[in-house]
């Protein structure tokens, strides 16, 4: 039987408890410096490559997290190439179960190590990261001919209705809009309760000798004008410098994002990981990338825009402490800091209030599953590893990641502490952005509904109905919301133009329930506006109305994606109004 790794990525639930590592009584057995072995000094695996056979049987992945390197055969001896003493210790027993007796550690930088591990192992590292999620439950797996056809037949189906019986398609699709709406807005108000009444728990902070190290990734493209000032906004945060890892993850071919880095002055645990050409190019798939580089027991994610509270990796190391076992991620809260550039910047603030303030905590609090924000999110490694990382071929990952934690048991907290962001308020940009998020909910639902008895069995029936309210209520909602609009230009008086054969009772009632849940969402953002700490703005309540319009354009394009360019990224550019984000 082959060695077990001592690393619980490759192990299958439920997770035994590891082995404690070997006491070396602060020293390691047979460490070796190099003219001992009349090597150079130091040693130089790029130079001098590794002996590709011993790579492949610790495995790549393996040898990137632990800072380790299997470079040569010698004398009978098998050197390998360590950054620490400590990483060495960690691993010897595996290493000699692995190699023989025989193993001994010869000093080498990390970042020469990680470099020799690129050189060679670069693609290979690559293509796993694109396929780290199962394949059922990617959405790489679709049979696309099959959604081609169902889009096909459903189109059709909706093109002859509206052709000769068009009366008849306004009241099925009434009857959407009618049951969508009632179920995202009892959800809503269920988790607007919840997350009004139940206070946020005080965890105590550890002390700075008990904080785990903390690695943050952010998946970095096309950034040159903001990511200096990133590092800058990094390196605000509170936080002892010896547990703290940050990867700035940067496209091989993103010559000007790694030229402005390479101007910039990181500090030392700050690096710049090259991700290579792969078959898709998403964030998911470089944060899986730049997961093997980590070095932290708690994974957080930022964005490139992100100003995170400078306390804020504290209190994710107090939450995390205080937190009973199943508890797996932890998301914080996102806000802008340009809320007032136009107006479309002060409804997706508003919008941003409620989901943030009082939907997510609501979730929470209520036992449901909560669909991820992309950033501001700290996940125990071990964690995941077991549910697969990040799905790189689906577009809304974050909300996706979520679902698979709950499905597999894990609970998600949300923390009370905010990341400032740039509101993305320009309409082509916005209408992009939202067609990203609209087509990664439209492949997160489809993905999970492929077995919808085994998605219900896991997440229970509230959260089984949660799931249909937050992602297909949320799809119709967004493809409706012009139907719904109707009903308040067109009040009972003069009558609906596509309903003259219903009674105006009947219309009348309709119109009145799409007016209550108006102003039940105004309602909810105005109190999401309150918690936030923003000024109120109820002249700009009423145009969310419109605004939800722009994502009924967005859903279109959406639609069309999916179906031609299921995995494309529609990428957001960052730094428009970055001059509001430091305003000390």
């Amino acid at each position: 039987m082959p060695p077990t790794r001592p690393d619980t990525d490759r192990l299958p639930l439920p997770v035994p408890s590891a082995p404690a590592p070997p006491h070396h009584g602060g020293g390691v057995t047979g460490w070796t410096a190099p003219h001992q072995l009349d090597l150079p000094l130091p040693a130089d695996p790029l130079a001098d490559p590794p002996d590709p056979h011993l790579l492949a049987r610790l495995g790549p992945a393996f040898a990137l997290r632990n800072g380790l390197l299997p470079w040569r055969r010698r004398n009978g001896d098998i050197l390998v190439l360590t950054a620490t003493p400590q990483d060495f210790a960690r691993n010897q027993s595996f290493l000699t179960s692995l190699f023989g007796p025989t193993v001994r550690p010869l000093p080498c930088p990390r970042p020469l190590i990680e470099a020799a591990l690129l050189a060679h192992a670069g693609p290979a590292l690559a293509a796993a990261a694109a396929h780290r999620a199962p394949a059922l439950a990617s959405a790489r797996s679709f049979d696309r001919m099959t959604v081609t056809l169902a889009c096909t037949l459903a189109a059709t189906g909706l093109a002859a209705l509206a052709a000769f019986a068009p009366a008849t398609l306004f009241l099925l699709l009434t009857a959407l809009a009618v049951l969508s709406l009632a179920a995202t807005t009892a959800l809503k108000c269920a988790a607007a309760l919840a997350a009004a009444f139940a206070p946020d728990p005080d965890s105590p902070a550890p002390d700075d000798a008990a904080l785990p190290t903390i690695s943050i990734l952010v998946a970095l493209y096309g950034e040159a004008d903001i990511a200096p000032r990133l590092v800058r906004r990094l390196s605000a945060l509170d936080y002892p410098r010896d547990r703290l890892d940050v990867l700035l993850l940067v496209e091989e071919d993103d010559e000007t994002t790694r030229a402005a880095l390479a101007g910039t002055a990181l500090p030392p645990w700050m690096r710049v990981i090259a991700v290579p050409a792969g078959r898709v190019r998403t964030k998911p798939r470089a944060l899986n990338f730049g997961l093997d580089f980590a070095r932290g027991t708690i994974i957080g994610v930022y964005d490139a825009e992100d100003a995170p509270d400078p306390d804020q990796l504290r209190h994710v190391a107090a939450a995390f402490a205080a937190a009973p076992p199943d508890v797996a991620c932890l998301q914080g809260m996102l806000d802008f800091y340009n809320p007032r550039t136009n107006w479309i910047a002060r409804c997706f603030t508003i919008e941003y209030a409620v989901w943030y303030r009082l939907i997510l905590p609501g979730l929470d609090r209520l036992g449901l599953p909560v669909p991820l924000g992309g950033t501001t999110l700290f996940i125990r490694r071990t964690v995941l590893a077991q549910v697969g990382a990040w799905d790189a071929h689906n577009v809304t990952e974050d909300a996706d990641l979520g679902l698979r934690l709950a499905r597999r048991g894990w609970k998600t907290r949300l923390i009370p502490t905010v990341t400032w962001e740039e509101a993305n308020c320009r309409p082509v940009a916005w209408i992009r952005q939202r067609s990203r998020w609209t087509k990664g909910y439209l492949m997160t639902w489809l993905v999970h509904m492929r077995h919808p008895l085994a998605l219900w069995r896991d997440l229970g029936t509230p959260g089984f109905l949660a799931m249909q309210a937050l992602f297909l209520g949320a799809l119709l909602q967004v493809m409706l919301a012009p139907l719904q609009l109707s009903f308040l230009l067109y009040p009972p008086g003069p009558g609906h133009p596509f309903l003259d054969g219903l009674a105006p009772a009947t219309v009348a009632t309709l119109a009145t329930f799409f007016l209550f849940a108006q102003l039940a969402s105004l309602t909810l953002g105005a109190v999401a506006l309150r918690i936030a700490g923003h000024p109120p703005q109820w002249r700009w309540l009423p145009l969310t109305i419109p605004y939800f319009l722009l994502a009924t354009l967005a859903g279109l394009k959406a639609l069309a994606e999916a179906l031609s360019r299921p995995f494309h990224w529609d990428k957001t550019r960052h730094g428009q109004h970055d001059a509001e984000a430091d305003p000390a």
